[in-house]
């Protein structure tokens, strides 16, 4: 397929504002909750009557789950997804799951025991364990971590099959000792009625996956319905829909992150391949939306990078696609040299960076802003999308300057442990009795000097 030479954003920092640019790219790949589309409008009016926004939409269908359960989720199901789906087949069949397994192909199938191994081999290797500090006279505390009893994944199922998403979120949870796993993804060809994703979830012993997706299927992991018991978090990717209904349901449940589209940096000098380079660019914008941008200080390397885009771009499945998302939302961004390249990552705080450079460690070092990072040429941002260890559910949308990708971590939750003698409370009785009487608390040190 012939498309004209691509329209991509460039921007000089010796004359453009970037800080301006950035700002404004991400607006418009975060989540918004406030804006109605023409289709929404249309979409909203035929389903609820009203041009509601998606904050309203979701408010909305999580209330009617809260308050009707079973009733509205399949009522949901049906007039948003226009999918068929009762009581008796929102739950995939220990039949399906099994002939599913059975009939998927034996490579596939060996790739996921591969790709399972590495990441228990990672994830089991950052599992918090127990600490325990003792200080005489006979003083034990100790942190003690257990992992949540139950589990909700998102798998998404609206544009494409993603097999690698039960991966990423599930073995994570199994390694922190995870014991219930509920999958939820949309009645569709790419979704729960997915070979290869049913495959992958009989692969890792998972025997709970529902038929539904958005809104809906979050409202039911947070709430719970007949025959689909609520869950203690809600982790895993998905639309506007449902990263709204997420932060709805916080507090209720625990979440992993409100994510937003998929965003790469690359950052590139002279002795990094142009080719390479384009080509994790295009692997970003092929999600569609995604934020594909290229951080240089190579006048020669970006227009090297602009070559490759475009003999590259003909060749994707997804190029009409790739090409709207890398003119709407890609930027190829000229700075003055490598500071300026790390102080503009810092600032943009990506969800993949991608460090092509002769001293990528040493850039490496000077960016703390990114989800998740990758070094040298041979380090495609793919490898830590399927393959690697690391989960790729990673923050977006600028919150990796707070935020962390997901791990075995954010399955386990921590409690202290404290153990004193009476000769060991003695000791410390009057420093208690003290802070217990400037904050006038005297039930409090009673409780202290009752004991001795």
């Amino acid at each position: 397929m012939n498309t004209p030479n691509l329209n991509i954003q460039r921007f000089d920092t010796r004359h453009d504002n970037v800080s301006v640019v950035l700002q404004r790219l991400r607006q418009q790949l975060s989540p918004r909750g406030d804006v109605v589309s023409e289709a929404g409008r249309k979409k909203t009016m035929e389903v609820f009557g009203a041009p509601l926004t998606p904050a309203e939409v979701v408010q909305r269908i999580c209330q009617d789950v809260r308050e009707q359960g079973l009733a509205a989720l399949l009522n949901y199901t049906q007039r948003l997804d226009h999918a068929a789906v009762d009581a008796a087949s929102l739950s995939v069949s220990e039949h399906d799951l099994r002939a599913a397994h059975d009939n998927a192909d034996p490579e596939f199938l060996a790739t996921i025991r591969r790709i399972r191994r590495n990441i228990v081999e990672f994830q089991t290797a950052i599992l918090h364990q127990d600490v325990v500090v003792q200080r005489p006279p006979n003083v034990t505390l100790r942190q003690r971590y257990t992992p949540l009893q139950r589990a909700g994944l998102c798998v998404p199922g609206g544009a494409a099959a993603y097999p690698s998403t039960v991966l990423m979120t599930a073995v994570p949870a199994q390694v922190a000792g995870v014991q219930q796993l509920a999958v939820v993804a949309p009645p569709t060809n790419f979704g729960a009625n997915n070979p290869d994703i049913l495959a992958v979830c009989y692969e890792l012993g998972i025997h709970e996956v529902y038929r539904v997706g958005g809104a809906q299927a979050v409202a039911a992991l947070a709430y719970g319905v007949d025959g689909m018991p609520k869950v203690d978090k809600i982790v895993g990717p998905g639309n506007l829909f449902v990263a709204l209904a997420k932060k709805q349901v916080y507090g209720e449940v625990d979440i992993d992150s409100i994510a937003g589209p998929s965003e790469v940096v690359v950052i590139a000098d002279d002795s990094t391949r142009a080719d390479f380079a384009a080509a994790d660019l295009l692997a970003q914008a092929e999600h569609a939306p995604g934020a594909s941008i290229l951080i240089s200080w190579s006048q020669d390397l970006v227009e090297q990078t602009v070559t490759q885009l475009n003999a590259q771009v003909q060749q994707l499945s997804r190029c009409q696609l790739t090409v709207h998302s890398l003119e709407a939302y890609g930027a190829l961004i000229l700075c003055r040299d490598e500071q300026e390249a790390c102080e503009l990552t810092n600032e943009i705080a990506p969800e993949h960076l991608h460090i092509a450079t002769e001293h990528a460690h040493r850039l490496c070092e000077k960016i703390v802003n990114a989800g998740a990072t990758f070094l040298g040429n041979y380090s495609p941002v793919a490898l830590g999308d399927y393959a690697a260890g690391p989960s790729h559910v990673l923050p977006t949308s600028g919150t990796a300057r707070w935020a962390s990708g997901l791990s075995a971590n954010h399955f386990l939750r921590s409690s202290s442990v404290i153990e004193y003698s009476a000769e060991a409370l003695g000791e410390i009785a009057a420093d208690i009795g003290r802070m217990a009487e400037k904050e006038q608390l005297t039930a409090h040190r009673a409780s202290v000097t009752i004991r001795k």
